[in-house]
């Protein structure tokens, strides 16, 4: 799961929403978006940081999102491509 962390009228948080939707033009994947506001805990924790993308539970990237950064960690994961240890 793909969380997305930030707060209303904050100029990084509305340029990491545009970047998270400009990488869902080139792959699907879906995504919450949690305000901080509305969690006191979360607000303590992630003020200094917002936006804040997270995937299972671990940070991925703060402050200033960027493509590829994105793309990288949306593409889903090919159990195929895996090799069996010898």
């Amino acid at each position: 799961m793909i969380t997305f962390y930030g707060r209303p009228n904050c100029r990084l948080c509305e340029e990491g929403m545009n970047m998270m939707q400009l990488v869902q033009q080139d792959v699907h994947f879906e995504y919450q978006t949690v305000d901080i506001e509305q969690d006191e805990d979360l607000h303590e924790r992630f003020m200094m940081m917002i936006p804040v993308l997270e995937k299972d539970g671990q940070i991925v990237q703060y402050g200033v999102l960027d493509y590829e950064t994105i793309y990288e960690i949306v593409q889903p994961t090919d159990s195929s491509s895996l090799k069996p240890a010898l």
